[in-house]
């Protein structure tokens, strides 16, 4: 799989950009993806049967076999550039997703939206500099290929940022989110104090201190911190866990949220 997967999506770019290799290395390339096809196809179809087996439905049964061959960082992974992509059209029909009529959305987008364009801006250049300083038709075609994905892959992960806000449900309970990467519930019943509180913490995008303290960074700052009643478990973007005590978290109206919390 580490091996025949990689050098298929190579060859797959390699198609795209219009190089044509040789037919025998297209032969190889199919057998060996197609032999590991049907090696999946049958662990999956023994783990099904075996769950099966067991009493389970089809549809949790065929679950359950997905769950065990395909590891779980890879399912992560595909689900979130699934989700990213789904959220460009989101995006252009200025929609927002898992925000109900009455509930608080609370967009977080803010500090990092500079950084985006600057990135989308810096990959357009770096596109067109290739395509001046590249003299091979067949490098540049893959190049191109390439390039063209990142910046869209680049406006996907901003469009979910938008799309996915902070909810604050009728209830009081509260849905933290990064995009498609990182989705928490805190339960009403769970809030034990919420306030505005600023901060510029040092790390990762999901940071977990030793004492229980987890933060989501955007831009480099927190602006909500939520004090709960004892341990909350959490999901992290590759399939992880961790358990947090207080969550802090960025919103770009901190004010909003922390008024939006108290009144429900």
């Amino acid at each position: 799989m580490l091996v025949a997967v990689p050098a298929e999506l190579v060859l797959v770019a390699l198609l795209v950009a219009g190089v044509r290799p040789p037919p025998a290395v297209l032969l190889v390339a199919e057998v060996v993806v197609l032999a590991v096809l049907a090696l999946e196809a049958w662990v999956w179809g023994g783990l099904f049967r075996a769950a099966r087996r067991a009493g389970a439905g089809r549809r949790p049964a065929a679950r359950e076999a997905v769950r065990a061959v395909v590891p779980v960082p890879v399912r992560r992974l595909l689900r979130h550039e699934l989700l990213a992509m789904a959220s460009l059209a989101l995006w252009a029909a200025r929609r927002r997703h898992g925000v109900r009529a009455g509930e608080h959305a609370a967009p977080y987008a803010g500090p990092q939206t500079a950084m985006m364009y600057g990135l989308v801006f810096v990959s357009l250049v770096e596109t067109v500099a290739l395509a001046v300083l590249i003299p091979w038709p067949a490098v540049h075609r893959v190049v191109l290929v390439l390039d063209v994905y990142g910046v869209l892959l680049v406006l996907a992960l901003h469009a979910a940022c938008v799309t996915r806000p902070h909810v604050v449900a009728a209830d009081g309970s509260l849905r933290i989110r990064y995009g498609a990467l990182f989705d928490l519930v805190v339960p009403a019943e769970r809030i034990a104090s919420v306030r505005v509180d600023r901060r510029y913490p040092d790390g990762r995008l999901l940071t977990l201190a030793e004492d229980g303290t987890l933060d989501v960074i955007v831009g480099g700052q927190t602006t909500v911190t939520v004090e709960l009643d004892g341990v909350l478990g959490f999901v992290r973007p590759l399939g992880g866990g961790g358990e947090a005590r207080v969550v802090r978290f960025h919103a770009d109206d901190p004010v909003g949220v922390v008024a939006a919390l108290r009144a429900a």
